[in-house]
């Protein structure tokens, strides 16, 4: 168990993460991920971005030994990128919102589009998008078609994507302490606390969740008068 040390081994773990902040490794985010490895809470065998090259990396630094990828977890594959169709997008930005190291620009009412320097491919962009309109696509430089965790991915673009990503957090912070959390009465947990998000009960629905869905529905409603102006 790679206690000893903590909380400078997370630090070094956190680093050899590549950043993507997909939460495929079941934690929040990259850093949540590091603490619970250093805690001896969760395996270094967690995060598909990284691969087997990235096991190896954590084996190096916990002392533990190198193991294959949980398939719990997914598998490693080529890296992609998230690309918007614009013809169909409505403009809800709730990929915007889902987006943890701001890649996807864009304004209500108005298309999106994706900066693919600096998409990480954590795919979280794809579940809320009410259209389907966004898919992954293989890496457009050539020579790293087809790669896989950190051949697909540099040691450069990972420290982008991790100041992104905190850059992002702290902007966000006033807004999620505002927030009531809905279960307990009081504030939002932090993401980066290392506890896996809540869930609020079924049958219930946040003002947030009531919101979003406002916002979906009146975007398809605009679409829906697009189209059928189209038509006439």
């Amino acid at each position: 168990m790679p206690q000893a040390g903590w909380p400078g081994l997370a630090e070094r773990i956190d680093a050899a993460l590549p950043q993507t902040q997909c939460t495929r490794c079941g934690y929040p985010d990259c850093r949540a991920y590091a603490q619970a490895i250093a805690a001896g809470q969760a395996g270094i065998n967690q995060c598909p971005p990284g691969g087997a090259e990235g096991v190896a990396r954590l084996a190096a630094i916990t002392g533990l030994k190198p193991m294959p990828l949980n398939p719990e977890h997914g598998t490693e594959a080529p890296r992609r990128l998230a690309v918007i169709d614009e013809a169909w997008c409505i403009g809800c930005t709730l990929c915007i919102q889902a987006c943890p190291v701001d890649a996807i620009v864009g304004a209500p009412k108005r298309m999106h589009s994706v900066l693919a320097d600096w998409c990480t491919g954590c795919e979280l962009c794809l579940p809320p998008c009410p259209m389907d309109c966004i898919e992954l696509r293989p890496l457009p430089d050539q020579a790293l078609a087809g790669s896989t965790g950190w051949a697909a991915w540099s040691a450069a673009q990972a420290q982008a994507a991790r100041q992104r990503y905190a850059a992002r957090q702290q902007r966000l912070a006033p807004a999620r302490r505002e927030r009531r959390n809905p279960l307990h009465g009081g504030e939002m947990e932090n993401p980066q606390d290392g506890a896996l998000p809540l869930e609020a009960p079924s049958g219930s629905k946040t003002a947030e969740q009531q919101r979003k869905q406002d916002v979906v529905a009146a975007a398809l409603e605009r679409a829906r008068q697009r189209q059928a102006e189209r038509l006439r």
